[in-house]
């Protein structure tokens, strides 16, 4: 057993490195955010809070969010049951291509799709050239494609924490609402979702989140042509007109609250599902 003190220095670069890349940042958005030429002011927020085209992104990027969210966490439901169906070895060789696909997002991905669906794309020119109108209509640089995007790289982080939700409900379960008579749509209304609910509904708030945060891929698709949180705040932060770090600090604060709000109320849904069990 080691001492607390060696537990302390042990931690120490860990503690270090919280402070310096998470912290101090977060204390330094949190300050900027009420200074305008040096002195303290509320007018960052006022200007948030009554400038339109920025109520807009924050309507566009929600609503991008939930919807991206809803969608992933719908398929990835599907899938997941799908997958308990495999062997084994079959799952964890899901798993780890899962693992690796949830990696690549940013740039890389919206290149990606960029080659496959651009207007010079690889299926585009080939639908095209067969005169298959599916794709006529589709723009990959509108809401829909972002939406696409999004949807991509939900799936995967979905799937990894939907995994171990479904492997929670042991195969004894099954057997012994079967052996009561109880068919399998029974056992997944009565018994089934009622367990995994709180753990859908504490995936959602994540891959909400997570959508709100994203950056990357949006920029690199639209640029700044799509009004997104996210964006406005690198439009600001690096200049496009003039930098305005002090409004792009305010706006990454009612970013963060938006998101702790919806991670508040996942907790009391989880808690009140929790409580009707």
């Amino acid at each position: 057993m080691i001492s607390k003190r060696q537990a302390f220095i042990w931690l120490s670069p860990f503690i270090v490195l919280v402070l310096l890349f998470f912290l101090v940042p977060l204390l330094y958005m949190l300050i900027t955010s009420f200074q305008s030429n040096g002195a303290f002011t509320l007018q960052q927020y006022q200007t948030v809070l009554t400038n339109s085209y920025i109520l807009q992104g924050f309507k566009n990027s929600i609503t991008l969010s939930v919807v991206s969210a809803i969608i992933a966490l719908i398929v990835t439901l599907f899938a997941v049951y799908a997958i308990m169906n495999f062997s084994e070895p079959m799952r964890e060789r899901i798993l780890i291509l899962t693992n690796l696909t949830s990696n690549f997002s940013g740039i890389p991905l919206a290149f990606a799709f960029i080659v496959l669906l651009g207007n010079s794309g690889l299926f585009t020119l080939l639908f095209d050239k067969w005169e298959i109108g599916v794709l006529s209509s589709f723009s990959l640089y509108s809401w829909a494609g972002l939406l696409l995007i999004y949807v991509y790289f939900q799936m995967p982080l979905a799937l990894m924490l939907l995994y171990p939700i479904y492997d929670g409900i042991q195969q004894q379960w099954k057997e012994a609402s079967a052996l009561l008579g109880a068919s399998t749509w029974q056992f997944w209304m009565k018994i089934g979702i009622p367990i995994i609910l709180p753990g859908v509904v504490g995936t959602f708030s994540v891959l909400f989140a997570n959508a709100m945060g994203a950056y990357a891929s949006a920029y690199a698709l639209t640029s700044s042509n799509y009004n997104l949180v996210a964006i406005r705040i690198g439009s600001l932060i690096k200049g496009d007109i003039f930098a305005q770090p002090e409004l792009a600090s305010a706006i990454a604060v009612l970013l963060a609250v938006t998101m702790v709000l919806a991670m508040l109320l996942s907790e009391w849904s989880i808690a009140k599902t929790r409580r009707k069990l």
